[in-house]
């Protein structure tokens, strides 16, 4: 499970309460906002007293064992919105509820306790604190520092003793008992170590939280956590968001009610669309990506949780559906500022890196041409002209400029009229250490689909905003970037497109980028060919929840070394090898969708068969089966095509 706070920042663990990544905790928060991710508060373990017994509610997991095993007592868990979790000790009833207030780097941890037995009982809730980048993981010999704890006017300031974070507990009128500086050692992470990662973690324990409850009595406490790079910060954010423990229900009920300010708004706007729980989830889960960046005061969006960051060609790709199908237009205006305003030479950023002060990159070919479709698919829902001629027109134009004179990366556009650019610049751009896993230098497909459909756009508004000159100019370039692409990515024995052409030939590997052709509102291809793509796609390509991202055909070509590899497991290299040659990507979905519609009509019959068969194992399955009530970055190849990469 994983909520956000609007910052980047999260808080995540496994439905059984046990860490089994390094980027869980229950506090990971985004110093530089939406980078910058530290571990501060990993857990909350809680063990309950009853006359001589104890029950501890925490579950760890270390090498050869997992201690305590809480998860035992664990009769229910929901997200309804926030995570809620259940436990029963012989009638002894604990509810506890995770929430991240919007767009502070704050945790409250609820907990609603019923005690139906004679006598007095009491809760201890034992912090596990860290102060960590969230790619790395702690161990106690290695430390140049420490932890210092302060207990004052009942809050605890726990800091290292070199200038890293500061974390302040709080927790209303719990009692606080500071240990002698306690550390667990040797946390263990299965996924990293499965991964080949790094996979042991150390973490202090400051001290414990008690409450006592009398017989027969049901009391709700609060435990609120707040990080921030220094002792100032954290207390500036503490004093915004605590006075008395009243204020921490006024936090829950704000943010029940801005979620719910979501759900409502969108079935305004779709009033004959019922709001099943798996719609409802998807609503909810597209506004964890959406995240304020620091750098310029606006709107960005995060790639995928738990590691990525904000990425232009993600960002823009996803832009239409996180915010215009949502009615967030002024997100949508924010984030197309954003990612203006860090244009360089005519490219957009490639992802701004999560480390503190580090620039972005800007090795990419297809952000800034995914830049135009988001401007193109914002005026479609907003018809805001005025906006795009006053705040991007220039850099639209630019953008055209610099890719017809050369810019970054060898991107330029050649006599064809087409679009070349280097290796490791489109979105299949895996690594193994300087080399990349599919190049595609030369002229990859989707890029000259872009790149029409950029021109064309330009063509479009150049005539709103009475500008036939240069109108005619980005028409003529269109249109021979057509002609070239027609006679050059097309396999009439095939039936489909190329993905690559450059000065070796023709890489006629069959993969899923050709649909971004078909899919986009400027296409160069006639109906026949289209339908011809999405036909074959379908048959050779499709995998329940996306499209696989390689297929050799072995009639046609025999002697193709055999580059697919079905599964998205091992070490780094054997992964990202996986990455792009076989992996199902649930992004393609959406291209895939819209071609599919756009080839065999929008008849109620062909939507509703779409719908049945590409949209809903996604959206009803899939949100069970890694990250509660969110899509999993990539499945494997293969079935049963187990859900893989990001849980979000």
């Amino acid at each position: 499970w994983i909520t956000t706070n609007g910052l980047g920042g999260y808080s995540s663990s496994t439905v059984l309460g046990i860490n089994t990544r390094k980027y869980h905790g229950i506090l990971v928060a985004a110093f530089n906002p939406p980078t910058d991710r530290r571990v501060l508060l990993t857990k909350l373990d809680e063990e309950i007293r009853v006359g001589d017994s104890k029950y501890l509610l925490g579950s760890n997991e270390f090498k050869n064992n997992i201690f305590p095993r809480g998860y035992e007592f664990l009769s229910g868990f929901s997200l309804n919105p926030f995570p809620t979790f259940k436990y029963d000790m012989n009638g002894v009833q604990v509810e506890k509820v995770v929430l991240m207030p919007y767009e502070k780097n704050v945790v409250i941890v609820t907990y609603d306790i019923f005690n139906p037995r004679e006598n007095e009982i009491s809760m201890h809730v034992c912090p596990l604190v860290n102060s960590r980048h969230f790619h790395s993981l702690t161990n106690k010999d290695e430390l140049e520092w420490g932890f210092i704890q302060e207990q004052n006017e009942g809050k605890i300031t726990i800091q290292t003793s070199i200038p890293l974070s500061t974390l302040i507990l709080s927790a209303g009128d719990g009692r606080y008992f500071p240990s002698k500086g306690e550390w667990v050692r040797g946390i263990y992470f299965r996924v990293d170590d499965s991964m080949g990662y790094s996979c042991l973690d150390d973490v202090f324990q400051p001290g414990k939280f008690e409450f006592k409850l009398a017989s027969k009595e049901r009391r709700k406490f609060h435990i609120l956590a707040v990080g921030g790079e220094d002792e100032e910060e954290a207390e500036k954010i503490f004093s915004s968001v605590f006075k008395e423990p009243v204020d921490l229900d006024v936090l829950y009920d704000k943010e029940l009610k801005r979620l719910k300010g979501l759900l409502t708004r969108f079935q305004e706007r779709y009033a004959d669309v019922e709001m099943e729980d798996w719609l409802k989830w998807l609503i909810l889960a597209a506004d964890s990506f959406i995240v304020s960046r620091k750098s310029v005061g606006k709107k960005s969006v995060i790639a995928g949780y738990y590691w990525f960051e904000d990425w232009g060609r993600d960002s823009l790709i996803s832009l239409p559906g996180l915010t215009l199908v949502t009615g967030r237009f002024d997100d949508a205006r924010e984030i197309l500022l954003t990612f203006k305003q860090y244009c360089h030479k005519g490219v957009i950023p490639n992802r701004f890196p999560d480390s503190a002060g580090a620039k972005p990159e800007y090795n990419t070919v297809d952000a800034s041409l995914w830049y135009f479709n988001a401007v193109l698919q914002f005026l479609k829902y907003t018809g805001d002209f005025d906006f795009v001629r006053r705040e991007l027109w220039d850099t639209l134009q630019s953008i055209v400029e610099h890719h017809v004179k050369g810019t970054v990366y060898n991107i330029h556009v050649d006599s064809d009229g087409l679009l070349a650019h280097g290796p490791q610049l489109t979105w299949m751009d895996a690594m193994i250490g300087d080399k990349a896993v599919t190049p595609r230098d030369g002229k990859a497909v989707e890029i000259q689909a872009l790149w029409y459909n950029a021109l064309k756009t330009m063509e479009l508004l150049a005539k709103h905003f009475s500008q036939p000159v240069d109108a005619e100019e980005y028409a003529l370039m269109a249109e021979k970037a057509k002609r070239s692409f027609v006679e050059e990515f097309w396999d009439g024995q095939r039936g489909y497109l190329a993905d690559v052409v450059n000065a070796n030939g023709k890489d006629s590997s069959l993969r899923p980028n050709q649909v971004i052709a078909v899919s986009l509102d400027f296409c160069m291809l006639d109906k026949e060919k289209s339908k011809s793509i999405v036909d074959v796609v379908w048959r050779k390509l499709w995998g329940v929840y996306g499209l696989r991202t390689l297929w050799i055909d072995r009639a046609i070509d025999p002697s193709s070394p055999s580059l697919y590899i079905g599964r998205y497991e091992g070490d780094w290299a054997r992964r990202n090898r996986a990455y792009h040659n076989g992996c199902v990507w649930a992004w393609l979905t959406g291209p895939f969708v819209t071609s599919f519609l756009k080839v065999h009509g929008y008849s109620k019959e062909k939507r509703d068969y779409a719908f049945e068969n590409f949209l809903k194992p996604l959206f009803t399955e899939e949100l069970y089966r890694a990250g509660l009530g969110t899509v999993s970055e990539i499945f494997d190849g293969d079935e049963p095509h187990l859900p893989r990469g990001c849980i979000s």
